[in-house]
């Protein structure tokens, strides 16, 4: 089986399945089928789990560039679309379940708690950027924007900063777990950085050879 078959009829649905499991898992229990149920207080479970789950799909959509570049994958690029997407799908339940369950669609304050909470404007910051990103993610709009389609994406670096950072700020008291999250996008930022500059200096390096070497003698 060829690679491109081989994404396409195996890997794609294996990761199409991988990124559903969670909100199978959240109807599951919601209707507690299974053997599952959301604990004591299922409306803060929800939010901890979509929020949760859009942040590990963005952070693993980060991923698949060190992972093809350094394992000599390159065909992981085939999954990022999906990968993205899900994040976007999970990072919007997790704004949903907020104002539909929790404030019971008070829109007057989901805007007041978007102006005057820092924590939620920064995360629904996050959102709004994953809504564009996920908007923009056809081959079409691709080929419409132009290059213009790759600026708009380096975005996802902005949502994933503040998605770590809107996790911080929400946690009062242990903050092991969101310094985990925070040390593991600094890793994968910092590797960004680093072949950056290091294809700047092979660039120049290279630029500074062929004009310094002299002329080859004509026969």
């Amino acid at each position: 089986m060829r690679v491109e078959s081989r994404y396409r009829l195996v890997y794609k649905p294996l990761v199409f399945l991988a990124c559903s499991a969670p909100f199978v898992l959240l109807v599951a229990g919601a209707f507690e089928v299974l053997g599952r149920d959301l604990g004591p207080d299922p409306v803060e479970y929800i939010l901890h789990s979509t929020g949760k789950t859009a942040l590990n799909l963005l952070l693993i959509t980060l991923l698949v560039t060190p992972a093809r570049q350094l394992g000599g994958w390159p065909h992981l690029v085939r999954l990022r679309r999906m990968l993205g997407v899900f994040s976007f799908f999970y990072a919007a339940l997790h704004v949903l379940t907020y104002a539909v369950l929790d404030l019971g669609l008070d829109f007057a304050t989901l805007g007041e708690d978007i102006v005057k909470r820092p924590y939620i404007t920064v995360g629904f910051t996050a959102l709004v950027i994953l809504l564009a990103l996920a908007a923009t993610s056809t081959n079409g709009m691709m080929r419409r924007l132009g290059r213009r389609w790759q600026k708009l994406h380096r975005l996802v670096y902005v949502a994933a900063i503040l998605g770590v950072w809107h996790f911080w700020w929400q946690v009062k008291a242990d903050i092991r777990e969101p310094l985990l999250y925070a040390a593991m996008l600094a890793v994968l930022l910092g590797y960004r950085v680093v072949r950056s500059r290091t294809a700047r200096e092979l660039a120049r390096r290279f630029t500074e050879a062929r004009t310094s070497a002299p002329p080859s003698e004509s026969p």
